[in-house]
């Protein structure tokens, strides 16, 4: 078990945290290899060693090449930008997420729907690559958990796009909404939007205590230069730890009865849905009034999702009406192994329920491309998987 544990007793911001991860073993040439893939020019990352009040760390920066030059953009365009880049899946989800907040509680501040939020600071290069950069790094630890301890938001005030300020910021204080703070500790905006956004979306528990074995400390150093030093502190604990084979995560249920549709079109919705991302989509038959044959469709994704997923219902189908459910998704631990056959390798995916293997299965896709190759059934290719299972 490695868990990831944020000390925030000075605060967080974007560069601070990419600064702790560095330091904390991220590799540099990594992260700036992964930030290109966003494809778009204007700005480079500094990473050097800096201190605060003795405490040694990393330094992460942001440089934007061309202030003048450098664009405000809404949430579509920051979705399409990772969308339409090469960054993995998970990456991809995880930025969204974060971006996701932020849009949500300016969205508020405001009083305007989440498209319509123009973004002033979040929208420029140097957060966007913060927020990305956070998603690649925590990507690449390869963590089972992340905790925190609570947020310090410091004090006083910060001047804004709108105007001066009382710290937190209104879209900071909504983010950290049933999150343990503290404050006063200094005199500025120790804990910024972006910063308050990674915590909220990334960390799985907000706590003061840490179970297991730090194995290893690391500081990303801030800008301000006080007697607190500003700088964020990250351990990572490595240890045993019960592994839980049902964990509980947060998901959406959208569903549409549709009875003026050509049924042929059906195949082509759920292929959009599932190739967007949906985690399940599925068609039930059912009777309405008057007799009416028609079809519930039913999809299950993401929260950050189903803005999308409703785009490609009113698109490609005729409904005309969403029922939307908020729900928690209980799902058994699985895990993933390779068994060698006569005719190739084959991934058998492994369920677990209170400590005992459940269900073993293999994967279906190269069950059928080794049947194709061979020129047999699939039938024998899941005969020499369960030979070769059993060795």
């Amino acid at each position: 078990m490695r868990i990831l544990y944020y000390d925030c007793f000075a605060g967080i911001s974007g560069d601070m945290n990419l600064g702790a991860l560095i330091d904390l073993g991220v590799d540099k040439d990594y992260l700036i290899t992964e930030l290109k893939k966003l494809n778009i020019e204007g700005f480079h990352l500094e990473v050097k060693q800096d201190q605060r009040r003795g405490i040694t760390g990393t330094r992460a920066k942001v440089i934007i090449e061309n202030q003048e030059n450098e664009k405000h953009r809404h949430l579509r365009h920051i979705e399409e930008l990772i969308n339409g880049s090469e960054l993995t899946e998970q990456v991809k989800i995880n930025a969204l997420k974060i971006f996701d907040l932020i849009a949500e509680a300016e969205a508020k501040v405001h009083n305007i729907s989440k498209e319509k939020v123009h973004f002033h600071e979040v929208g420029a290069l140097d957060s966007i690559a913060d927020i990305v950069g956070a998603a690649i790094c925590l990507d690449y630890l390869k963590v089972d958990k992340i905790l925190s301890s609570p947020i310090q938001l410091g004090g006083g005030t910060v001047k804004c796009a709108h105007g001066i300020m009382p710290v937190p910021a209104p879209a900071t204080a909504l983010i950290v909404t049933n999150i343990p703070v503290k404050t006063g500790l200094v005199n500025y905006e120790a804990t910024t939007p972006t910063g308050a956004a990674i915590l909220v979306a990334m960390v799985d528990k907000f706590t003061d205590k840490i179970d297991l074995p730090i194995t290893k400390t690391a500081y990303g150093i801030g800008y301000y230069d006080t007697e607190v030093p500003n700088v964020l502190r990250v351990y990572l604990c490595e240890g045993k730890e019960r592994v839980k084979d049902v964990s509980t995560e947060e998901a959406f249920l959208l569903e549409s009865n549709i009875d003026d549709m050509n049924p042929e079109h059906y195949d082509f919705i759920l292929e959009q849905l599932f190739k967007s991302g949906a985690s399940d989509a599925w068609l039930v038959p059912i009777v309405m009034k008057k007799s009416r044959p028609a079809v519930t469709l039913s999809i299950l994704c993401n929260p950050i999702l189903v803005e999308k997923m409703k785009e490609i219902i009113f698109t490609h189908s005729t409904s005309i009406g969403i029922r939307e459910y908020k729900i928690n998704k209980n799902i058994l631990r699985r895990e993933e192994l390779i068994v060698d056959t006569i005719y190739g390798p084959i991934r058998i995916k492994q369920s677990f329920y209170k400590g005992k293997l459940v269900r073993s299965k293999p994967e279906y896709a190269d069950c059928k491309k080794l049947a194709e190759k061979h020129k047999v059934s699939i039938s024998e290719i899941e005969k020499a998987v369960i030979k070769n299972s059993d060795k």
